[in-house]
């Protein structure tokens, strides 16, 4: 029987990504040490690009569970000495119970999982980052309700977290405004499998008008430094500060990935102020990761 793999939040039905969050939430409100579902279980976890809040939540994770982690860097690995992907997916499974990659293109998460007889995990690629959207929807499930209906706006670049946030949108039914230079826009593949669930705003203030959560990320992402000083320029203008939240609903919560850096893509006092729940949302990587484990490996 084939694996259930986790690359895409399309890989799951929206039934299932409810359920999945509702667990989250159940594990992070009752922990019991004596639950041990993974015991005996191991998930190997290969890091391309560092990583902490990934790294830290999907060991622990495992650990809390009953399960243990394995860390498996390129640099200390055949992975990183020319073994084909094919080879490195089919030996890796044969040994662990699920494989979760931090890489930096997506062809490498989707090789494995053609290749893999366990179940295999996107914590990041360049394309998506599915299971932080996983943290996000919880937190916004735990502190105001299911978010269909509801407006989401992303301020910022085109890239994996806005990416999935479009995907979200298709799977949780909410509206996503998009204000990002025209340069720097997702991709048109993704926007347009979304239909008219996403729009595009030409400033940060109207894209937030009436939104329920406002969300951005770092201009420049990791493998991006070189181009610091020219995005810089090119996003001075979509800040998420004081002015684009007044524009959003008084209720509108901020969520960013983190790490942030205060004073580029978002303000001091917004980022530190009563609408951020980023810290939540960092935590609520390990139980909906728990979940995630929880529901592939135990089928």
């Amino acid at each position: 029987m084939q694996p259930r793999h986790f690359i895409s939040l399309l890989d799951l039905t929206s039934a299932e990504l409810r359920t999945l969050l509702h667990r989250a939430i159940e594990l992070k409100n009752h922990r019991d040490p004596n639950y041990q579902p993974l015991k005996g279980k191991v998930l190997a976890m290969i890091f391309e690009k560092s990583s902490t809040r990934t790294r830290v939540s999907f060991e622990a994770g495992m650990a809390q569970l009953g399960g243990s982690a394995l860390f498996l860097s390129p640099r200390d690995t055949q992975l990183g000495r020319g073994e084909p992907l094919s080879d490195s997916a089919k030996v890796i499974s044969s040994m662990v119970d699920c494989i979760m990659l931090r890489t930096n293109t997506h062809e490498m998460v989707t090789t494995f999982a053609e290749h893999s007889r366990v179940p295999v995990i996107n914590g990041l690629t360049d394309l998506l980052h599915p299971c932080q959207l996983l943290a996000d929807m919880q937190t916004y499930f735990e502190l105001r309700g299911d978010i269909a209906g509801k407006t989401v706006t992303w301020i910022g670049d085109g890239n994996n977290m806005c990416h999935s946030y479009i995907n979200a949108a298709r799977q949780f039914d909410f509206k996503l405004n998009i204000a990002c230079p025209i340069d720097y826009r997702p991709l048109a593949s993704i926007v347009d499998a979304a239909g008219d669930r996403v729009a595009f705003f030409s400033n940060p203030e109207a894209a937030a008008r009436g939104a329920d959560l406002v969300v951005t990320d770092v201009w420049a992402s990791m493998g991006q430094e070189d181009e610091q000083k020219h995005r810089e320029v090119a996003f001075q203008d979509y800040q998420v500060n004081a002015k684009v939240m007044s524009a959003a609903n008084a209720d509108a919560l901020f969520m960013h990935c983190l790490p942030a850096h205060r004073g580029e893509e978002v303000s001091a006092d917004v980022i530190d102020g009563s609408q951020s729940v980023v810290f939540q949302e960092a935590e609520n990587r390990l139980h909906a990761q728990k979940a995630l484990l929880e529901f592939l490996i135990r089928g």
